[in-house]
């Protein structure tokens, strides 16, 4: 497995110099930023990247506002005791996408917020207080006790929140895979084990947060 400082050097020629390539690179917000934002923020963000996957982004943000009336305003302890007729009624409301597997995710999500607010004080401080070093623990979390934020789309909510979090990309897979880290993509417990030991690693030598290694360690292989 190579150095960071090797990787950037690859990344930065690819991207016309480290110039270049810093002013790609993202920034996460601090924990106490992420502590302080509502947990209908987060059931947001969550309903959000859940109704992306597979889906035209620009249709999702043209009908978001939309969405937000349709679900309350996503606040989690109104959504959480949605029944029926609230699923019925959401299958019919053309402001929304009528994805019934998608829309009773996010009311499973709501009580999954509901039941981490009544343990931690709320949804937000879980999200910012976990440790960087395990976020393999934490996604981990969010696949077996949220509904539907397996794979990526865990990992982007937490990039879109400001969370720093690492992304497998495919351009990031590909990195991980030449260095030796995993062999094919990291679908086991054991290769997001040996993923994040390897960010642990690089985050050693560079003192950057996971965030910004993900990306350079896209850039080193995209165009």
């Amino acid at each position: 497995m190579r150095s960071f400082e090797e990787l950037y050097a690859i990344a930065a020629a690819r991207k016309g110099g480290e110039t270049a390539l810093e002013a790609l690179l993202g920034s996460p917000r601090p924990a106490r930023e992420l502590a302080a934002i509502a947990d209908d923020r987060w059931l947001a963000a969550m309903a959000r990247q859940i109704f992306q996957a597979g889906f035209s982004r620009t249709v999702i943000a043209a009908k978001w506002d939309g969405f937000e009336a349709a679900f309350d305003g996503f606040d989690p302890e109104c959504v959480a005791l949605y029944g029926d007729a609230d699923l019925d009624r959401l299958l019919k409301d053309a402001r929304i996408i009528r994805n019934g597997q998608k829309i009773a995710a996010v009311v499973r999500n709501a009580a999954f917020v509901r039941d981490v607010q009544d343990q931690h004080g709320s949804a937000a401080k879980l999200f910012a207080d976990w440790p960087g070093e395990d976020l393999v623990g934490l996604l981990e979390l969010m696949k077996q006790r949220g509904s539907r934020l397996g794979g990526n789309t865990g990992p982007r909510v937490l990039r879109m929140m400001g969370r720093d979090s690492y992304v497998m990309t495919p351009d990031v897979v590909a990195r991980l895979k030449a260095e030796g880290v995993i062999s094919g993509p990291p679908a086991s417990k054991r290769a997001m084990a040996a993923v994040q030991d390897a960010f642990n690693t690089w985050a050693g030598q560079s003192g950057r947060p996971l965030m910004q290694i993900s990306q350079v360690l896209a850039y080193s292989v995209g165009v």
